[in-house]
């Protein structure tokens, strides 16, 4: 019960900081709520059990873009440009996304099912075999570095790219700043 109510907390704080970053106007406030939309995530990634995932929405999702995104706000205006088009063709765009994906959900199994694909394919034998195979007690640990090496290893080679494409940016600005500090120097003397 505790666990159900703390899901939907989560949930209903994730619906409304959605909502509060729809209705904002100024840019700093939307980066800094989309940051607070993806500590959320993690958190309800972490109530769901599933930390691995958690680990890389707190990772990319919460430090990564939140630092990428304030960085673009230096080279762009602070506040939000009223769009001029009307915004029917994204809106149908959205609802139509939308209505593709809750389609593709209807194909789902039922929370908990034990005949569902999850649960009759490999993951008995991961559960029996894991110890013997790999010799490591943890299933999480040899699912992700043992039978899903390579998929572990993408994960963390996008993570990487996105950590020197940030050391990128920001080695960037730095240099653009200093760049007419000296040309003004130079101009003076």
């Amino acid at each position: 019960m505790v666990e159900m109510f703390v899901d939907i907390t989560l949930f209903v704080m994730l619906v409304a900081t959605a909502i509060a970053i729809v209705r904002m106007r100024q840019l700093f406030g939307v980066v800094m709520m989309a940051g607070v939309f993806s500590l959320l995530s993690a958190m309800l990634l972490v109530a769901l059990d599933a930390v691995d995932v958690a680990f890389t929405e707190a990772a990319v999702g919460a430090g990564i873009s939140t630092v990428l995104m304030l960085s673009t706000l230096t080279l762009t205006s602070r506040i939000e440009i009223p769009a001029t088009r009307s915004p029917l063709i994204p809106l149908l765009v959205v609802t139509v996304t939308g209505a593709a994906i809750i389609y593709g959900t209807l194909d789902m199994p039922s929370f908990g099912d034990p005949n569902a694909p999850a649960q009759v394919g490999v993951a008995a034998q991961y559960l029996a075999q894991s110890p013997e195979e790999i010799g490591i007690p943890n299933v999480v640990t040899v699912i992700l570095a043992g039978y899903r090496s390579f998929d572990t290893l993408g994960e963390v080679a996008v993570v990487f790219t996105a950590g020197v494409g940030v050391l990128m940016l920001i080695s960037g600005l730095r240099r653009r700043r200093r760049k007419p500090d000296n040309e003004s120097r130079g101009k003076t003397s």
